[in-house]
């Protein structure tokens, strides 16, 4: 029988389920852990999620998603800093130890300037998130993205600015789709393990005729991720934590999501 011990999967994974389908069937399935969406909270108390899942034996691995830090002006940077403060909160009712950070970036400024901002912002919500127990994990994302979603856009962007801010609650998750590519990725995947800051580990696959540069990323083995060695370096840093599946995909969302589940179980078994 498979070990999916470590398995966890995105509530966005199966985004046409909700919270409340999606809970019983990852547990039947032998799924051990889940990470909630923001939007999957949406109108619920999220108090009563959390014994859902609890009943359900599933835990909460993370938050989804926190950041967003940059503008223009000073009064959009601080509701961004509010809505941050939100979720730090919803982690705390749902039972999240993690915020996942997609850090933001703003067109027309630097990308010194961006980075900046985004230093500013976390150390806004460090407090309540050390007071909380709660750990912020800043994501490196492709650098596609890096006009408007993230200025951090390598896993050395992020630990240097883990470095900057210099606190034991402030780390690095890993998503393979955002650092495939990148040649330092093993060093500063050591790197950051060896500061104990590895967070959390994302897969799927990125396919060479993606559709959608957002909505159209492949299952583990549909493209060309070696995520087996991937998932080794981050076993090597010291990672132990969840694999978290997290697939964007208005393809596989289209299908039957009972067969798009047991598809996820054979990936993970097969390519992780």
């Amino acid at each position: 029988m498979a070990d999916l011990s470590r398995l966890c999967i995105h509530t966005i994974t199966t985004r046409p389920w909700s919270i409340e389908l999606a809970v019983p069937y990852f547990a039947d399935a032998g799924v051990r852990g889940i990470s909630v969406w923001r939007d999957a909270l949406e109108g619920r108390n999220a108090d009563t999620m959390r014994h859902l899942i609890e009943r359900a034996g599933l835990s909460v691995t993370s938050l989804a998603r926190g950041g967003f830090f940059t503008a223009a002006s000073a009064a959009d940077r601080l509701h961004a800093i509010e809505e941050n403060r939100r979720a730090l909160e919803e982690c705390e009712a749902v039972g999240a130890p993690l915020l996942v950070l997609v850090c933001g970036a703003t067109p027309g400024q630097t990308v010194a300037d961006n980075v900046d901002q985004i230093q500013e912002g976390i150390e806004a919500i460090l407090e309540p998130a050390e007071s909380a127990g709660i750990r912020l994990g800043i994501e490196p994302l492709h650098p596609m993205y890096a006009d408007t979603r993230s200025a951090i856009a390598t896993v050395k962007m992020a630990n240097d600015l883990c470095d900057r801010i210099d606190s034991s609650m402030v780390g690095v998750t890993i998503d393979v789709f955002h650092c495939w590519w990148d040649p330092d990725l093993q060093a500063e995947i050591t790197r950051a393990g060896a500061a104990g800051r590895l967070f959390s580990y994302h897969v799927c696959d990125w396919k060479t005729d993606m559709s959608d540069m957002l909505n159209d990323r492949g299952l583990m083995g549909e493209g060309i991720i070696d995520i087996r060695r991937i998932t080794s370096w981050m076993d090597d840093a010291g990672f132990d934590g969840a694999i978290e599946v997290e697939i964007f995909s208005t393809r596989w969302w289209a299908e039957d999501q009972v067969s798009f589940l047991n598809e996820i179980i054979d990936s993970y078994t097969r390519c992780v």
